[in-house]
C-alpha cells in the first residue's frame, strides 16, 4: 500500500495546516555549563548550514545558555528568522512517574536516576511539560504549513517524541538524543503525528557526532 498522504479539506471547517517541528539537543556543552565547547560551536554551526534552506517562522529556545548559545550559531545561518528565548524549551523534568507506571525490571533504575531531581523540577517540570504540548505541538492554524525550529534539551526532546508515539507519559525516560542531532516531527490535519527524523546527525563528521553518550553507545 502506498503512503497516505494529505487528504481532503472538509468543508465549512476552519482551514488548518500541517506543522514540522525540528527538535535539537544544544551542542556539547563545557563542564560547568556555561556556554559550548569549540566542538559544541562547531556542531551548532554545521547544523545551521545544513537547515539554512528551510522556511522556519521563528526559533525558539531555552534559556540556559548551551541552548541560547546553540541557537544563536544556528539562526547566524539562517535568514532573518526570529529567535524567541522560551521556559517551555529549558531543562527541566517533564514527569515523575510512580513505582507503578513502570516496567517491573527497570523501576528500581528509573527511580534512582529521579532522585536527582531537584526540587523546583519536581515541583514546575510537569506543568513546563504540558504547556509545551500546547505551544509546540498539533495542527497549526491556517492554509500554510509551518517550520518551527525548538533548541532544547534531552528531555523535552524525548517528552514530545513519546507524546507524538502515543507512549506512555513515564517513556521519555530512556530516550536520549545527542548533541546537535536533529528530530523532525509531522502534525498533519485530521491524522496522526509522525516521526520523519529520529537523532540524525548526517551533517557532523564522525569526531562531532555521539557526544552527549557515553563511549560504548557511539555507533
Amino acid at each position: 500500500m502506498d503512503m497516505i498522504t494529505n487528504g481532503p479539506k472538509g468543508l465549512g471547517m476552519p482551514a488548518t495546516a500541517t506543522r514540522y517541528l525540528h527538535l535539537v539537543r544544544h551542542g556539547e556543552a563545557t563542564p560547568d555549563e556555561s556556554g559550548l565547547t569549540e566542538n559544541g560551536r562547531r556542531q551548532a554551526t554545521l547544523l545551521g548550514r545544513r537547515l539554512r534552506d528551510i522556511p522556519f517562522a521563528a526559533v525558539h529556545h531555552g534559556p540556559l545558555p548551551r541552548a541560547e548559545e546553540t541557537a544563536r550559531l544556528i539562526a547566524d545561518e539562517l535568514e532573518d528568522v526570529p529567535l524567541h528565548r522560551s521556559p517551555l524549551a529549558g531543562d527541566y523534568v517533564p514527569h515523575l512517574p510512580r513505582r507503578d507506571e513502570l516496567p517491573p525490571d527497570s523501576a528500581d533504575f528509573f527511580l534512582r536516576f529521579l532522585e536527582g531531581a531537584s526540587d523546583e523540577e519536581r515541583a514546575h517540570g510537569p506543568a513546563l511539560a504540558r504547556r509545551a504540548l500546547d505551544r509546540f505541538t498539533g495542527p497549526v492554524d491556517g492554509e500554510e504549513d509551518r517550520h518551527e525550529l525548538v533548541v532544547t534539551h534531552n528531555f523535552l526532546v524525548a517528552w514530545l517524541v513519546r507524546d507524538a508515539m502515543f507512549a506512555p507519559k513515564w517513556r521519555w525516560l530512556g530516550l536520549n538524543h545527542a548533541n546537535a542531532a536533529l528530530t523532525v516531527i509531522r502534525y498533519p490535519p485530521d491524522r496522526p503525528a509522525s516521526i520523519l527524523l529520529a537523532n540524525d546527525m548526517r551533517h557532523l563528521p564522525a569526531d562531532l557526532r555521539w557526544t552527549g553518550f557515553p563511549p560504548e553507545q557511539h555507533l
